[in-house]
């Protein structure tokens, strides 16, 4: 008889919190498809589990002695076969770091039972999809909002603005229009964004190519990108030969 755990998503829990441990490994017992097959309590040994019991999954903690949750993930991220990584963490800061590391979900301390099943169903529905194509652009990001992150396409962000260290989002289009905050610089996020769908018009701005209608000539050398009938955003100077580029001028 073939064994069990095979078929089931092997999973390795990662935290240096034994009641953290333990609290996932009560989710994890409770899901029929999912198998625990070793726990560690800092990154040096959770890379040598790995190694030998090959896991589907490991839930990852962001913060442990000497060799931190982003390290093991990097680490990890070199190997040909390498599991899925969910990051369970009190920390909502590094939520950009994990998303280049191509981690599965980001689920916030104390991981409530519910979401940290939707993390690993995500796990789950990754590993029936077999080879993912990895691309180097931002396909989602993951914003702190109340107790939670929650995933955003930046195919739905349509204006991004910094606001010191914090860049500004702002998604969907009229009553659904709705803005979220980042902790993240603009010029960091501007080189995780699609050049072919982003472009940067001033040192506080980058739009969605596809807001813009049309381009203004304000004289005295001062451009403004068209939104819409009613809407226009100055070009800053540093900016302006990109967008003329863009706009074929």
């Amino acid at each position: 008889m073939a064994d069990e755990t095979n078929e089931k998503l092997r999973t390795l829990i990662v935290d240096d919190e034994p009641l953290a441990v333990e609290r996932m490994q009560v989710i994890c017992a409770k899901m029929e498809d999912l198998a625990v097959v070793g726990t560690a309590s800092d990154g040096a040994q959770a890379l040598r589990l790995v190694e030998a019991l090959t896991p589907d999954l490991v839930l990852l903690d962001m913060t442990m002695p000497e060799v931190d949750g982003l390290s093991v993930a990097r680490s990890l991220a070199k190997e040909a076969q390498r599991p899925a990584i969910v990051f369970v963490t009190a920390h909502d800061n590094y939520a950009v770091e994990a998303f280049d590391l191509d981690a599965v979900d980001y689920v916030l301390k104390p991981a409530k039972p519910d979401r940290l099943e939707r993390a690993i169903k995500r796990a789950m529905a990754r590993r029936g999809d077999g080879e993912r194509t990895e691309s180097q652009w931002l396909e989602e990001l993951w914003i702190p909002h109340r107790s939670e992150l929650i995933r955003i396409a930046t195919s739905e962000v349509s204006r991004i603005d910094a606001e010191r260290d914090y860049v500004r989002l702002y998604v969907g289009d009229g009553e659904d229009a709705r803005t979220y905050l980042l902790l993240q610089t603009i010029a960091g996020l501007e080189k995780r964004l699609d050049p072919a769908k982003f472009i940067r018009i001033h040192r506080s701005t980058i739009l969605r190519k596809d807001r813009i209608t049309g381009l203004r000539h304000d004289g005295l050398g001062v451009w403004s990108v068209e939104l819409g009938e009613d809407e226009a955003l100055r070009i800053g100077r540093t900016y302006l030969p990109k967008v003329k580029a863009m706009a074929g001028r």
